[in-house]
């Protein structure tokens, strides 16, 4: 039995992947999968992924060359998420930050907080005006 046959992906044959570094821990990003990209993951050792907004296929870093080296893809006991534990080279947020997950709520949730320092501007990374 391929592990596949152990996944749920959604109705839009989407699966949600946690990408967390390695060496640190840190949760990286989350973002979706379908069966062709996990596929194109496993086979080159890099992220792919599927944008839902863009409703097309990606390769984390392919534009900004902030890459993410595979180094252990597990799945969790529901079949209903990845893990993906990567080495990041670069910023894994867009916004170039380390994390895309880089604001915590403060107190009852009317404020927050930008608790990492921003490697990049979206405009260097992309060179986006």
């Amino acid at each position: 039995m391929s592990f596949y046959d152990n996944l749920k992906f959604d109705g839009q044959g989407l699966i949600p992947a946690i990408v967390q570094e390695q060496k640190s821990g840190r949760v990286l990003m989350m973002a979706w999968m379908n069966r062709a990209s996990l596929e194109k993951t496993i086979e080159t050792g890099r992220t792919h992924f599927w944008s839902r907004s863009r409703k097309q296929f990606w390769m984390k870093g392919e534009s900004s060359g902030h890459t993410q080296t595979v180094k252990d893809l597990a799945f969790d006991c529901d079949g209903d998420t990845l893990l993906i534990q990567v080495e990041q080279v670069g910023a894994s947020c867009h916004e170039g930050y380390q994390s895309c997950f880089y604001r915590s709520i403060k107190g009852s949730g009317a404020e927050f907080q930008i608790t990492e320092a921003q490697l990049q501007t979206p405009e260097e990374i992309y060179g986006k005006k």
